[in-house]
């Protein structure tokens, strides 16, 4: 991964206060990531399960929900505003992330191994773009169109983009409108965010830092996922040093919804006996 300039401290400092953060429930530390166009919200009913444990911090992606902006937009300049909000606690962290918060919870990972404890990286790949080694993605093509779309018709593009997390899963419509509900309750997402955010999901390949990310991971994935492909989260349990698969059977790209009984008790497991 292409490293970005580091901030002043006194921006970086500004920047980590913007992240917008929902903390509940007592115990060991734990940190929600979100995905694209997304906000911590979408993860309330897993915040809710693990809070009967632990202390859970659900986190706005800088851009995303009530955090301020971020431009331009990378994962590790998301990484590092969010490592940031953190800095000041002397705890480790367990961080689960979810689609693009799965990459920019490896990128902290690797960049901050004695402050993330241990993954869970639901619905992840370490690279969402195919090319001629790594086919267990999205086209290119595919991807340019709907970046194409996003500009012409933003809000009918991201109802869209909801249709394809849930495409194949067993109760997809209850899963749709569980995700159309959240979408905009903490607002409308900036469109040249999101612009910028996509741009960076489809130019960031983690594949050399997957093998290096030694804290033990859960990978998990829904077995008809079609944005980010079983094989894509196999290929990271068996290249990280210390990672386990859970496929959750009928589950699309968001089984902590589609399948909240399996993907809420495997999480607290892991995160509990790890």
């Amino acid at each position: 991964m292409r490293s970005s300039p580091r901030w002043p401290i006194e921006r970086m400092q500004a920047i980590a206060q913007a992240v917008h953060v929902d903390s509940s429930g007592r115990g060991a530390q734990v940190a929600l990531l979100h995905g694209w166009a997304m906000h911590a919200g979408v993860l309330a009913p897993l915040a809710d399960a693990l809070a009967a444990e632990f202390r859970v911090h659900a986190v706005d992606l800088p851009g995303h929900g009530h955090s301020a902006r971020l431009r331009p937009w990378t994962v590790e300049r998301a990484m590092q505003a969010i490592e940031a909000r953190f800095a000041d606690g002397d705890s480790p962290i367990d961080v689960v992330g979810w689609s693009l918060g799965a990459l920019v919870a490896l990128a902290w990972a690797h960049a901050h191994p004695r402050r993330v404890r241990r993954l869970v990286l639901i619905a992840a790949t370490p690279k969402f773009v195919a090319d001629a080694q790594w086919p267990h993605a999205m086209s290119a093509d595919t991807l340019r169109r709907f970046a194409d779309e996003l500009r012409v018709a933003y809000q009918p593009t991201l109802q869209r983009f909801l249709a394809l997390q849930v495409r194949g899963s067993d109760d997809g419509r209850a899963t749709l409108a569980a995700l159309r509900k959240k979408l905009f309750s903490r607002g409308a997402p900036d469109a040249a965010l999101l612009h910028d955010a996509l741009d960076a999901l489809a130019a960031t390949d983690l594949r050399d830092v997957a093998a290096r990310v030694d804290v033990r991971t859960l990978v998990m994935a829904g077995d008809r996922d079609t944005l980010a492909p079983l094989e894509a989260s196999r290929w990271l349990a068996a290249t990280m040093p210390d990672a386990r698969l859970c496929v959750i059977e009928g589950a699309a790209h968001a089984p902590f919804l589609s399948h909240p009984q399996p993907a809420q008790s495997a999480i607290a497991s892991f995160l509990r006996d790890g």
